[in-house]
């Protein structure tokens, strides 16, 4: 991008004039900037191509990262200004959510809910955001892309202003997103004249004085010092992390870190090594929902041997627990039902993986036999 002329002005706080009125709070904390952050990277990984199914994209999937389902009314959809609406719920209805009602010429005043499974409860939820953290940035979702500067711009250049607004500190440049969508990067130039940006600058910028209130990148609480050291050593970063795990270990981090055919995401990457793991809780639904699935899925434990088998050949690495489902049926299935159905395939010994190591998958004795091995009984494995 070419350099955009600049304001000379210093991009340190001011200190407060007399009479003055006092500074407005920031919307977010430290680690809820983080998670803000995490959310544009989901939504910047879907397959979605327009600023209008993104800008839809990242109102649902905020309110539906604790239960899964994200409730919006059509005057909610109204008031995002999209410049296609029935072609953004088109776009995400494609990526499997699901709408219960009409969204587009129903009610506006009845709430829909919009079913997101990649959301719902498991191991692999890639918003894992407790309630306080998911209300709060939900909240700092709807004011910024509300805010003065950019309330009437199009679609676009509101995207935009989440991501700059998200990845921004408020009292020093920063440098623009690595995930900040490439149709984004035209509407820049507006943002600097519109003073959401004071500068702008090749790759970096500085929000604008009435803006500043809405920066995620915050400087994060110094731990008490009796417990630096310790809560250093209990959340390293991605490198430190990377230069503690074992060789064997690095060297399989790699492979999915630079694997050309999976096209994974740096943060999607580390989130899933270092996260902790969460168990998972199956109800009757997700028993009842396993045998529908499995009775149309013939030789169901051969073929997830030999798929793991493939997919391990070409991308370096065994496949996820989505990767793999979706491997054997283009039937959609919830992220319970995907983790259920990959732990009865393992303890039928059609699968092993090196748990709780991600994309480990790869054939187990099952396979390496070709004989079946009767699953564990349930009391037994509870016992």
């Amino acid at each position: 991008m070419q350099g955009v002329p600049h304001s000379s002005r210093s991009p340190s706080l001011a200190p407060e004039a007399p009479g003055a009125p006092p500074p407005i709070p920031f919307l977010l904390t430290f680690r809820q900037g983080e998670a803000a952050r995490r959310l544009l990277a989901y939504v910047a990984s879907l397959p979605l191509r327009g600023a209008d199914a993104q800008l839809l994209a990242v109102v649902v999937a905020i309110r539906a990262a604790q239960t899964g389902v994200g409730n919006l009314t059509g005057q909610d959809l109204r008031s995002l200004r999209l410049t296609d609406a029935e072609g953004a719920v088109a776009a995400v209805t494609a990526l499997g959510w699901q709408a219960r009602g009409d969204l587009v010429g129903g009610n506006p005043d009845i709430p829909v809910g919009i079913v997101v499974p990649d959301l719902a409860d498991g191991p692999e939820h890639p918003l894992p955001f407790g309630k306080a953290t998911r209300s709060r940035v939900s909240g700092w979702t709807s004011r910024t892309l509300n805010a003065k500067p950019v309330k009437k711009a199009p679609p676009v250049m509101r995207l935009a202003a989440l991501f700059l607004a998200a990845h921004g500190a408020p009292d020093r440049p920063g440098t623009l997103p690595a995930d900040l969508p490439e149709h984004c990067r035209a509407a820049l130039p507006d943002l600097l004249a519109k003073g959401f940006l004071k500068e702008l600058d090749g790759t970096a910028y500085l929000l604008g004085d009435p803006v500043r209130h809405m920066s995620g990148m915050r400087t994060p609480p110094a731990p008490p010092p009796a417990r630096a050291e310790a809560a250093a050593e209990e959340e390293p970063s991605w490198d430190e992390w990377k230069a503690r795990a074992s060789a064997a270990l690095r060297r399989h981090v790699e492979a999915v870190e630079h694997c050309r055919l999976c096209s994974l995401s740096p943060g999607r990457v580390s989130e899933a090594f270092m996260r902790k793991p969460v168990p998972a809780q199956f109800d009757d639904k997700v028993l009842a929902a396993y045998a529908t699935w499995k009775d149309g899925q013939p030789e169901l434990g051969p073929r997830a041997a030999r798929f793991a088998a493939d997919f391990r050949a070409a991308h370096g690495h065994g496949p996820s627990v989505k990767q793999l489902c979706q491997g054997l049926s283009e039937r959609k299935q919830s992220r319970r039902l995907r983790i259920f159905a990959v732990r009865q395939l393992i303890a039928e010994q059609w699968l092993t993986n090196t748990e709780p190591v991600p994309w480990t998958l790869r054939p187990g004795r099952a396979a390496q036999s070709g004989t079946a091995v009767a699953p564990v009984a349930a009391d037994a494995r509870r016992g």
